[in-house]
């Protein structure tokens, strides 16, 4: 009797967590449609349900059930600091991913959005929905004609085979052969060429490299090597973009001052780099995106859309989020790096690289971040806290 009422409940449990994950997942490709979802806060707001549903039936020991109500907390500072609810809804999802099989609820993400994808692309080059072209000046001077292939915008486009690709080579890439890699290497060059989006072409390709690496060398030290040299570039992404949102009023003084300082080149230079990306945090009355705009927990003002990842991080949610995220992104990486789950460091290091200049990955959507679910996969088991009170319970 009690068997079969635990098999129910884990079949309302796990369907509820499935349930969820493939709204989210669907989310994703309608954002990137030319489809506007007029439901979609209501949308979030069931998928927050089915987690905690997942996270209600689930049995965690009591310091794993104070680490979720210390974070909640923090999730529910920033919501009620925001109104952003994403900080809540993604500690209810890492929570909810104990005990589920994460290469299978990845593979589940995979095919769904491989699936969108393909049915966005059909749809616009068939004429049936969304446009295959977008013709527009890009910034450099003269008007060009690049494919959307009915995702938006050229950059969307190739930012969703990076997404792919790295996805596949999390799932899939350590049983690749050499000339396996073949595949996403002209997958990329071709939508290079659609698209021109030269940092997805070029992450993608980095991530690429590295995978091949990782998987065709054999020296367990050259390994690691290239996993700590990733986890120290890493670091160097995070910096430099807290650097960047430091400094970007140089390139305001740059225009409007007269400021020909050389720290001040520097950052114009780099601006320039990046495509006017710098310049952005300044075209606006209140420098939006700079740290004179962050605070410890956001403000529901600060909602300006730009695309580096990691100065959006800190400026949607506030430092102490951001400073939440970014220790249990370092417990991570360090217990990856341990575990020598190599193809979960690239997805790391991947993110982090992209998160530089793109924000596709910090948004609504929590299926676009694939180190959420590397982190509700690991999260019981890499915190000193709970992994020692584990190791006790096994003397």
């Amino acid at each position: 009797m009690m068997d079969k009422k635990r098999d129910i409940i884990n079949k309302i449990a796990y369907g509820s967590f499935y349930g969820g994950i493939v709204i989210e997942a669907l989310l994703v490709i309608i954002d990137k449609s030319a489809y506007t979802n007029p439901i979609e806060g209501q949308i979030f707001r069931l998928t927050f349900l089915l987690f905690l549903v997942k996270a209600c039936f689930t049995r965690y020991s009591a310091r794993e059930y104070a680490l979720i109500l210390f974070l909640g907390a923090v999730g529910a500072l920033s919501y009620f600091a925001t109104g952003r609810n994403e900080a809540l809804r993604l500690v209810v999802l890492v929570a909810a991913c104990k005990n589920v099989d994460m290469k299978k609820c990845l593979k589940l993400v995979f095919f769904l959005t491989l699936a969108g994808c393909a049915v966005i692309i059909l749809l616009s080059l068939s004429g049936v929905y969304g446009a295959a072209v977008l013709t527009q000046d890009y910034g450099r001077g003269s008007v060009e004609s690049r494919y959307t292939l009915g995702m938006g915008h050229p950059n969307a486009l190739h930012c969703m085979v990076w997404s792919l690709i790295l996805l596949g080579l999390y799932l899939y890439g350590e049983k690749m052969k050499w000339y396996y890699f073949a595949a996403p290497l002209i997958l990329n060059y071709v939508f290079f060429l659609l698209t021109d989006s030269k940092t997805s072409f070029l992450v993608t390709g980095l991530t690429i490299v590295l995978t091949m690496l990782l998987v065709l060398v054999q020296s367990e030290r050259f390994k690691r090597l290239c996993v700590a040299a990733g986890y120290l570039g890493v670091i160097f992404c995070v910096g430099i973009s807290v650097t960047i949102a430091a400094n970007a009023y140089r390139v305001y003084d740059y225009v409007w001052n007269g400021d020909r300082s050389e720290i001040t080149l520097l950052f114009v230079k780099l601006n320039e780099i990046f495509n006017g990306r710098i310049r952005i945090l300044v075209e606006n009355d209140g420098f939006e995106g700079t740290v004179g705009t962050w605070s410890l927990f956001s403000r529901p003002e600060n909602n300006y859309f730009f695309d580096m990842g990691w100065i959006r991080l800190f400026y949607w949610f506030g430092i102490i989020p951001a400073g939440v995220f970014l220790g249990a992104l370092l417990l991570l990486m360090v217990y990856c790096y341990k575990k020598q789950d190599y193809m979960a460091a690239v997805v790391i290091i991947s993110i982090s690289v992209y998160s530089v200049i793109e924000a596709h990955v910090f948004s609504d959507y929590l299926a676009r971040n694939y180190i959420f679910f590397l982190l509700g996969a690991y999260w019981h088991q890499m915190f000193p806290i709970i992994r020692r009170d584990k190791e006790k319970g096994k003397k």
